[in-house]
C-alpha cells in the first residue's frame, strides 16, 4: 500500500543524467495575463481572504481507529460504523489483507472527519469536502486544511471525510465514495439535533454543499444524484432516501465514469456546480469534469449556476497540502514534466478565491461573487497570473443550437432554428474530443474554417467573408421574449487549423467545363522539392458577431469585447516527446470558452436594433483571414441581473 523506488538509491545520479538527456524542451503558451488579468471591476471584499470568524478545530470518529492516533484518541464525537459492502466490492485476500491493516472490512465503515467551524452560535452552512485516490497510508484527509481554515473563518462548517480506507488499488468504488458522504451527513443530522453535541442547532440544513477532488470529484456528482434516489440504481433492495437540500457541488480535477449507475453515465439537474482542472494535470490528464458539466441540466425554474476552470500550468496534486506536485507517487518526477507548474502556493490560492466566491455565492447568497464566474477576468487582482479558460450557463439559458439534436446540418436544436453557412471552407458537426487519444466529450459541437483569400498568383485578392448564420423564425423570437437586459451566449475554441485558399468563381466554373480534358493524359512533372514546416501562426484569433432584427437592422461587435479568444494552449505533461505523442492526440485541450454577450452593448453600437425581434445570430469571419473554430451552445438567456453587474467591455490589446 505505499509507494516504493523502482531503482536502488546508487543508480539515481546516472538515472537522473539519463532523464536529462531524454527530457524534451520546456514548451510553454505565450502568458497573457498581464493584458487580460489587468482589469479588476467586481467591488467586493476577496473570497480568498479570512473572514472575521475565530476558526476551531475537532475530529468526529469511530474512537477505536488502528492507525491513527486522532480517530482514536482525540474525537471529540463518537460515530457508529456502517455497512458500505453493498457498494464496495472487493475480492477476498484483498478484503483479508485490509481488515487486517485497518482492523475492520466493508461492513463496519467508520465516520471519520476532520471540522473546521466558526466560534460562535450559527447556523451556518455545512460543506464537506473528500479526497481522491492516493497512497493509503499517506494520509490524504489533512490535505484541504487550507480550505477548512479560509472557510470557517467566513462562516462556513468544513468537514474533511476520511475515505483513506478505500484508496489504493480498488476500482470502480466511487459509488461507495458518494455514499459514504452521505452518510456522514446523516451522522450530522443527528449531531445538530442533539442537545448534547457541540453542533447542536448551528447547522443551516438549507445551505449544504460537497466537494471531492479527483474520484471525489467524480463522487460528489454521484452523490448529488443518490441524494434524490429512493434507492441505490444498481441494487434496489438498498435504500437511499436522504433528501438533503444539496446546493453547491465541487469537484476539483475529477474523473468521470470510473462508476456508471445502471450502465448510465450519471445524469445531474437542478444543483449548482463548479468544476476546475489544471491543464498540466499528470493523473487524469484530460478535463473529464466537462462531461459532467454538460450533462448538468435546469430544470425547475430556480436560480442555479453550472461553471467551469480550466488553469493553465496547474496540475492534479497541488489542490492537496499532503499530495505535492508528483501527481502518481513520490517517484514520477522521472517521467513528469514538472518544471511549467505553477507554485503550489499560486494553485491554492486560486482554489481559495475561486471556491470561496462560488460557496459565498450558492450558499451565502452573496450575489455580488456571481459575475466573477461569467467573466474571470472580472477579478484580475486577486487571481494568480496564469491563463485560464472558462465554461458558464445558468438556469434561463435557451439553446438554439447545441449541434446534439441530429445529423442535419442545417437544422438548430428547437423548432423555429436554421443554419446556414456561406464561403466556408469547413462546416461540419463532431463529438468534442479530449486530449487523451480515444476519449471524447459526449457532446457535439460545430467545425467551421475559412479562407478569405482567392488562389491565385494575387495573393492579396479577398472574396467576401465567411460567414455563419442562426436564423430564428418570427414565432419563436416573440417566444422568446428577448430585451435589453438579454444576453447571446455561444462557447467558441479556435484551432491551429487554417484552409488553403478558395477558388474564385470563374476558376470554379472553369474546373467544372474541363473536368473531362484534365482526365487525359499528361506529361509527368518532376517531383516537387518538399515543403518547409509551416511556422506556428499565432495571429490574435478574432471575428464579429453580428445580430440581426426583422428589420434589417444589424448591431455588430468583434468577440473580443467579451473574452479572449486564445489559440489552443500548449501542454506537455511528460518529460519525454515520445511518450507524449503516443499518449495523447494532442499537444492541447480543446476547451471551448463561453462568450456571454449582453444585448445592450450590441444597442449601443446600433441603437435602432430591436432584440424583441431578432431574426439572426450571424459569425462573420471578417478579422482573420483562414482560421478554423470550434463552436457548441448557441443560445440566449435572461439571466439574474447580478452576473452582469460587473461586465469587462476591454478588448484585448
Amino acid at each position: 500500500m505505499t509507494y516504493r523506488l523502482k531503482f536502488p538509491v546508487s543508480s539515481l545520479p546516472s538515472l537522473a543524467l539519463l532523464l536529462l538527456a531524454c527530457t524534451q524542451s520546456l514548451q510553454l503558451s505565450k502568458d497573457d495575463s498581464k493584458v487580460v488579468l489587468a482589469q479588476q471591476t467586481l467591488d467586493a471584499p476577496n473570497p480568498g481572504d479570512a473572514g472575521p470568524f475565530n476558526v476551531r478545530t475537532l475530529y468526529y470518529g469511530s474512537g477505536t481507529d488502528k492507525r491513527r492516533t486522532y480517530y482514536r484518541d482525540s474525537v471529540k464525537i463518537k460515530t457508529k460504523a456502517v455497512d458500505g459492502s453493498a457498494f464496495v466490492a472487493m475480492d477476498p485476500p484483498e478484503a483479508r489483507d485490509r481488515k487486517k491493516h485497518w482492523g475492520f472490512d466493508t461492513k463496519h465503515f467508520p465516520l471519520n472527519g476532520r471540522v473546521w467551524y466558526p466560534e460562535g452560535d450559527g447556523p451556518y452552512p455545512l460543506v464537506l469536502v473528500v479526497h481522491g485516490n492516493h497512497n493509503p497510508d499517506d494520509y490524504s484527509d489533512p490535505g484541504y486544511k487550507y480550505l477548512g481554515e479560509l472557510l470557517a473563518s467566513r462562516g462556513f462548517i468544513l468537514v474533511s471525510v476520511d475515505e483513506n480506507f478505500i484508496n489504493g488499488g480498488l476500482r470502480n468504488e466511487s459509488d461507495g465514495r458518494a455514499w459514504l458522504l452521505l452518510e456522514h451527513l446523516r451522522a450530522w443530522k443527528a449531531f445538530t439535533d442533539s442537545s448534547a453535541n457541540p453542533f447542536h442547532a448551528k447547522v443551516d440544513w438549507n445551505n449544504i454543499g460537497i466537494m471531492g477532488h479527483s474520484r471525489g470529484g467524480e463522487a460528489v456528482g454521484h452523490a448529488a444524484a443518490f441524494n434524490r434516489m429512493a434507492r441505490y440504481p444498481d441494487d434496489a433492495n438498498v435504500k437511499l432516501g436522504y433528501n438533503f437540500n444539496i446546493r453547491a457541488v465541487v469537484a476539483i480535477a475529477p474523473v468521470d465514469a470510473q462508476y456508471k449507475p445502471a450502465g448510465q453515465f450519471e445524469p445531474l439537474e437542478n444543483v449548482n456546480y463548479l468544476v476546475i482542472h489544471g491543464s498540466h494535470d499528470g493523473d487524469v490528464s484530460t478535463f473529464h469534469g466537462l462531461r459532467q458539466f454538460n450533462r448538468l441540466k435546469f430544470t425547475d425554474g430556480n436560480l442555479w449556476f453550472k461553471s467551469a476552470i480550466y488553469v493553465y500550468r496547474a496540475n492534479h496534486g497541488q489542490w492537496n497540502q499532503v499530495w505535492g506536485s508528483t501527481d502518481n507517487g513520490p517517484t514520477s518526477a522521472r517521467f513528469l514534466d514538472l518544471r511549467g507548474l505553477i507554485s503550489q502556493e499560486e494553485q491554492r490560492q486560486f482554489g481559495r478565491v475561486v471556491i470561496g466566491g462560488f460557496l459565498e455565492a450558492t450558499l451565502h447568497g452573496r450575489k455580488e461573487y456571481l459575475p466573477m464566474f461569467v467573466d474571470h477576468r472580472t477579478i484580475g487582482a486577486w487571481l494568480p497570473k496564469t491563463m485560464y479558460l472558462t465554461r458558464f450557463q445558468e438556469n434561463t439559458f435557451k439553446a438554439l443550437a447545441t449541434f446534439d439534436e441530429d445529423v442535419d446540418v442545417t437544422t438548430g436544436s428547437v423548432a423555429g432554428v436554421t443554419i446556414s453557412g456561406d464561403s466556408l471552407s469547413t462546416w461540419k458537426e463532431a463529438n468534442l474530443p479530449f486530449r487523451w487519444t480515444n476519449e471524447v466529450m459526449n457532446t457535439n459541437a460545430v467545425w467551421l474554417g475559412w479562407n478569405n483569400k482567392i488562389a491565385g498568383d494575387d495573393t492579396t485578392k479577398r472574396g467576401k467573408p465567411a460567414r455563419f448564420t442562426v436564423s430564428i423564425s418570427d414565432s419563436l423570437s416573440n417566444a422568446l421574449a428577448l430585451n435589453e437586459r438579454s444576453v447571446v451566449m455561444l462557447s467558441l475554441a479556435p484551432t491551429n487549423d487554417a484552409p488553403g485558399p478558395r477558388k474564385s468563381a470563374a476558376d470554379s466554373a472553369k474546373n467544372d467545363s474541363t473536368k473531362k480534358d484534365s482526365a487525359k493524359a499528361a506529361p509527368k512533372k518532376a517531383p516537387a522539392p518538399p515543403k518547409k514546416k509551416a511556422e506556428k501562426d499565432t495571429t490574435p484569433v478574432d471575428l464579429t458577431v453580428e445580430l440581426e432584427d426583422r428589420d434589417g437592422v444589424v448591431a455588430r461587435l468583434p468577440l473580443s469585447a467579451f473574452g479572449v479568444p486564445r489559440r489552443p494552449l500548449d501542454v506537455h505533461v511528460l518529460r519525454r516527446a515520445g511518450r507524449e505523442k503516443q499518449n495523447f492526440r494532442n499537444p492541447f485541450e480543446l476547451v471551448p470558452q463561453t462568450y456571454v454577450m449582453p444585448v445592450a452593448d450590441f444597442q449601443r453600437s446600433a441603437p435602432q436594433f430591436s432584440p424583441s425581434r431578432l431574426r439572426a445570430i450571424r459569425l462573420v469571419f471578417d478579422r482573420l483571414v483562414a482560421g478554423t473554430v470550434i463552436v457548441d451552445d448557441i443560445g440566449v438567456a435572461n439571466p439574474d441581473p447580478a452576473f452582469l453587474a460587473h461586465a469587462i467591455r476591454a478588448v484585448m490589446k
